[in-house]
């Protein structure tokens, strides 16, 4: 990769310190929070925060808010994040005296690289971060991308790259809010893109019909009957045939999706609908990996993300795909943790002035370093 360079703006040693990175994803339901020694690459812990409901509420409808209610959420959220540091820290204890660097995602509240005017936003002030704790911090990671002519998603294939690159084929699957895959290793030029839904449609239908956050193990799904006709008729929708580059919003796959697709499962037949729910997650994944992953690639699956933990979900990728699925857990990083870690060292390297960029994910021009600094 083509690297940019500018001033350190470290003071210390890196190899005394550590990094924190921090994680929000689509399904607005939490904070994750982990630390790491960024060279040589070492997940040190994490942490997850859940949101309180009516903050999930909000961040959910933060798209609709006005200019005034929304920026008001993005200094609301930007303490918020400040204060669960704090709290990791104190649980971990780790001496802030070693903190080096913080990178921050941010909560997406819309991203519309296919709009008139390309755009994506993300929320969660962090100059509450860099006023306390007072070391450089690192965030709105999409901005530049975009501006260079990509997607500003997804941006987890350049950490996978970093940490996997050098090692056989494989495919890296990330399940949060929406699926997206990165295909790295010896050989191979590096590819990703967003796949489809993840855990969202079928974590809207357990608030909707449960009053449950989420389907644990899928053992619900498990118990349903899928209804495959619908599965096949959706998999025929134009984003699923589009060539990547392509990333996906978390509205894309909102209520309103629900609603007009699956509309015909009714309260009594919950357990049926999340199993169709489930089985066209897996599709999706399963035909994105057929249509646009090289052949020689096509070793094994690497999950990461909430869904890693859904069985039924895992059984089902296995089986469409025909390839063995397996958790981040075995190559030695927690599921839950690793966008969070990406973000963190995408930081660090951008403090370092290296650049921490997929442009062949993206579609963007170029490799450069992104991220905004607050110091």
């Amino acid at each position: 990769m083509k690297n940019k360079t500018r001033a350190s703006l470290f003071n210390s040693s890196p190899a005394r310190g550590f990094v924190l990175g921090l994680m929000s994803g689509t399904s607005c339901d939490g904070l994750t929070i982990c630390a790491l020694q960024p060279q040589p690459f070492q997940l040190l812990c994490f942490k997850n925060y859940r949101y309180s409901p009516a903050l999930q509420k909000s961040l959910l409808q933060a798209k609709d808010l006005r200019a005034a209610q929304l920026s008001a959420l993005n200094f609301e959220l930007g303490r918020l994040y400040a204060q669960k540091a704090r709290a990791f820290l104190t649980w971990s204890r780790l001496p802030q005296s070693r903190l080096l660097c913080i990178g921050s995602h941010g909560q997406t509240v819309y991203h519309g690289p296919a709009d008139a005017t390309a755009n994506t936003l993300q929320i969660g002030e962090p100059a509450f971060l860099s006023v306390a704790f007072g070391v450089p911090v690192v965030a709105h990671f999409r901005e530049k991308d975009l501006a260079l002519g990509g997607q500003g998603a997804p941006l987890i294939p350049f950490f996978d790259e970093y940490i996997f690159g050098q090692g056989q084929p494989n495919i890296l699957l990330n399940l949060g809010g929406i699926a997206n895959l990165s295909v790295v290793g010896k050989g191979i030029k590096t590819l990703g893109f967003d796949c489809g839904p993840a855990n969202t449609l079928m974590d809207l239908a357990c608030v909707r019909f449960l009053g449950k956050p989420y389907d644990k193990d899928g053992r619900l799904a498990a118990q349903g009957k899928a209804d495959e006709k619908l599965v096949q008729k959706l998999l025929k929708q134009p984003f699923f045939r589009q060539k990547p580059p392509k990333s996906l919003d978390k509205n894309d796959f909102a209520e309103s999706y629900l609603s007009r697709h699956f509309n015909a499962f009714g309260p009594q037949r919950a357990a049926d609908l999340l199993a169709s729910l489930n089985l066209f997650t897996a599709a999706a994944v399963a035909e994105a990996i057929k249509r646009f992953v090289p052949a020689r690639a096509r070793r094994q699956i690497i999950v990461s993300g909430g869904g890693a933990y859904n069985k039924t979900l895992l059984q089902n990728i296995q089986r469409l795909s025909a390839l063995p699925v397996v958790t981040s857990e075995a190559a030695g990083l927690n599921p839950q943790a690793k966008e969070a870690a990406a973000f963190g060292l995408m930081a660090y390297l951008a403090l370092q002035g290296k650049s921490n960029h997929c442009a062949r994910a993206t579609g963007a021009k170029e490799n450069t370093i992104l991220g905004q600094v607050v110091l």
